[in-house]
């Protein structure tokens, strides 16, 4: 089988507009998480988010092609396009005829979705816009980002919630490292930023007020982001035969299901996923140094997670750093595990743990070390990034520095 590198990577978050700011906030503990903007706050009981502040579609698209685009395709197709430039691969011939597309998210055109609801039932209008359908299809901006390189290989959407982009990288994983596809543009994006969708997530009781605090005592719940994080993935032989510089290598994909509640997390699940992640990369436990925790700040979450790690690790877990970066740029659903891998980047590139950022008391229940609110400089071997989605659908990804 094909050895599996990541040769680029693009990401709008509300941390930024691109990949190096994005890291940076990570690296730095710098949130993007304040007052919704564009929003009836009298309505909402949560106005805060971790909204892609300033982003201005006209910049990056021409306006006959805007029609044709949700907010969550617009972040889907800039990462992408960051993700393509950096690789410096040249998508063309037998490449772009294979190379593999897919796109996670859990929601799709959430935009595009109330802009019709408040327009049939708000405006009693008998006409909704002509592309409203292809707009707010989960699949629209895989098909985007594949028209927009003229990639014709396998190409989908994935959707299983808050799993969704580690789930479409992992089956992109497969397919490069199987020479099913020559290679593959995958993550996940996400804009749930709507009126409609925040008071879903208001009536599920599990969003914070005041903020994102991971593990921590005082936790309230998860903060709503949005985004997208896209990467190039291609055999390591191919990158180093046209001179490329790997940022990192994916070694192994981890996915379980729960089988049992809709919304409540299962120990077991998510260690299951950790395991399966650890067997297929052939890493033991010791090897891990660092994991981008799911880390939602809710309060079943967080504690499940701890015992999940302590059950997958034994008594390594006690040696491992974990933190959870939900903490600057909030929970982007379909979309956090794409985002999140941009941590993992960053540690396995520059030696530096992100922290967990806010940080106040721990739990009991969560006494493992979070990196509090400091990044910390430590070289890791290999890294996981674990994604635990409602419905018990989990993936976990497990990295590799490409000089070990």
């Amino acid at each position: 089988m094909n050895r599996v590198v990541i040769t680029g990577a693009g990401c709008v978050s509300a941390l930024g507009p691109d990949l190096a700011t994005t890291w940076a906030g990570m690296r730095d503990g710098r949130s993007g998480i304040g007052q919704l903007e564009g929003l009836p706050l009298e309505r909402l009981r949560i106005t805060i988010g971790a909204q892609v502040r300033g982003f201005d579609p006209a910049t990056h698209f021409a306006e006959k092609k805007l029609a044709q685009y949700d907010r969550f395709t617009q972040f889907a197709l800039v990462a992408a396009r960051e993700a393509v430039k950096q690789s410096g691969i040249a998508l063309s011939g037998e490449l772009a005829r294979g190379c593999a597309v897919i796109v996670g998210t859990g929601i799709g055109g959430q935009t595009t979705q109330d802009e019709g609801f408040q327009r049939l039932y708000g405006e009693k209008a008998d006409r909704l816009a002509p592309m409203t359908v292809p707009r707010a299809m989960p699949s629209a901006a895989t098909s985007h980002v594949s028209m927009e390189f003229g990639l014709r290989g396998p190409s989908f959407g994935v959707t299983s919630a808050c799993a969704s982009s580690n789930h479409a990288i992992a089956i992109a994983f497969d397919m490069v490292r199987l020479g099913r596809a020559p290679a593959a543009l995958a993550g996940g994006a996400e804009a749930p930023m709507t009126l409609g969708g925040l008071k879903s997530w208001e009536a599920l009781r599990v969003m914070s007020p005041d903020g994102c605090r991971p593990f921590c005592r005082d936790r309230r719940g998860m903060v709503l982001g949005e985004g997208a994080g896209m990467f190039l993935l291609e055999p390591l032989e191919s990158a180093l035969g046209r001179g490329a510089r790997p940022l990192a290598e994916l070694v192994g994909a981890g996915m379980s299901a729960d089988a049992g509640d809709l919304v409540a997390p299962s120990v077991d699940g998510c260690a299951a996923a950790i395991t399966a992640a650890l067997a297929d990369a052939g890493l033991a436990p010791e090897q891990i140094g660092y994991i981008n925790a799911h880390g939602t700040a809710t309060p079943a979450n967080d504690p499940a997670e701890t015992k999940a790690v302590r059950k997958a690790f034994g008594r390594h877990a006690e040696r491992l750093a974990i933190s959870s970066t939900k903490a600057v740029h909030g929970h982007a659903l379909g979309a956090a595990g794409a985002i999140e891998l941009v941590a993992v980047l960053g540690v396995l590139t520059e030696d530096v743990l992100p922290p967990t950022a806010g940080f106040t008391e721990a739990d009991p229940e969560c006494d493992l070390d979070y990196v509090p609110n400091q990044a910390r400089k430590v070289a890791v071997e290999a890294a996981l990034s674990n994604s635990f989605a409602f419905g018990g659908l989990n993936c976990v990804l497990a990295l590799k520095r490409i000089d070990s």
